[in-house]
């Protein structure tokens, strides 16, 4: 592994990944690895609240991550127990308050999220009056992030269809997640955060996607004050960032990127003689990647 994750990708749980044949384009036969996908029903106490298509790790942190990021878990909500049921691939997530969500329920929209990402109606109350902190960023810790992530083994590189998110802080990435959707990716870490009590105003979000108004939105209401990628914006995305003050950096390609929000609080301290320029080809020998 690149890096002293404290969770890294998992590349070689049988459970995420399946072996399948098939022949290329000269005909040949091959075999290639695919991601598994499979739904997870999630519950908050009595009401079903979603199935979301997911590769089945870390199904407790993808529960309440989604929870948390729909607005439907407060921070300071007791949560009395998680539970897995791996047979029926169920995630029931209690709490002291008993609350419905019929109609917020009832509200729930498609994004644009790969593998149809759920958002609801009301998401974007969660950010009224909602300001990020200010926090500095050096150009020195993106690209020594981009360069140890970009080359860490993952599902991605092995077997491809499959987004990535990464927990970081100063130029250390913490926690790696994958999935088939980048918001499931993003869900996941809020999850570990909120299990474990981790505070985010001093955190980077770096994810492979790209960086719409959803990421965003997930993003503020995990209170991390950076988000970067190597994928491109969306205009949604862009204004929603400015009006909560997230510094919002994309197109990370070697020596290049571009910052559309926050650029204020970026440190020019990288020296870019050290920096090399992008490799196109981050992939392993045999691994067909989309």
């Amino acid at each position: 592994m690149a890096a002293d994750y404290i969770i890294g990708p998992n590349t070689e749980n049988p459970r995420l990944t399946r072996s399948v044949t098939g022949v290329d384009h000269l005909g040949e036969k091959l075999e290639l690895s695919v991601i598994e996908e499979r739904p997870l029903t999630i519950y908050l106490n009595s009401q079903e609240i979603v199935t979301a298509m997911t590769i089945g790790d870390y199904p407790e942190y993808l529960a309440l991550g989604f929870l948390r990021n729909q607005g439907m878990l407060d921070p300071a909500e007791t949560v009395t127990g998680v539970e897995y049921d791996e047979e029926l691939d169920v995630v029931i997530v209690r709490t002291e308050s008993r609350t419905t969500y019929e109609e917020k329920v009832k509200k729930k929209t498609r994004t644009s999220g790969c593998a149809v990402g759920t958002v609801f109606g009301d998401m974007m109350e969660g950010l009224v009056g909602l300001t990020l902190p200010a926090a500095p960023m050096r150009t020195s810790w993106l690209y020594t992030l981009a360069r140890t992530i970009n080359t860490t083994p993952s599902l991605y590189l092995k077997a491809g269809a499959i987004h990535g998110t990464v927990l970081c802080k100063e130029d250390r990435p913490l926690v790696y997640m994958e999935d088939v959707g980048r918001h499931n990716a993003v869900d996941k870490i809020a999850g570990w955060m909120l299990f474990e009590k981790v505070g985010a105003e001093d955190k980077i979000l770096y994810t492979t996607g790209r960086l719409t108004s959803e990421m965003v939105i997930k993003t503020a209401m995990m209170g991390i004050p950076v988000l970067a990628s190597r994928s491109g914006f969306t205009a949604w995305g862009v204004e929603i960032a400015r009006q909560v003050g997230l510094t919002l950096i994309g197109r990370m390609r070697g020596k290049r990127f571009v910052c559309l929000t926050g650029e204020e609080r970026l440190i020019w301290d990288a020296d870019l003689e050290t920096v090399p320029e992008d490799e196109k080809h981050h992939r392993r020998k045999g691994a067909l990647i989309d």
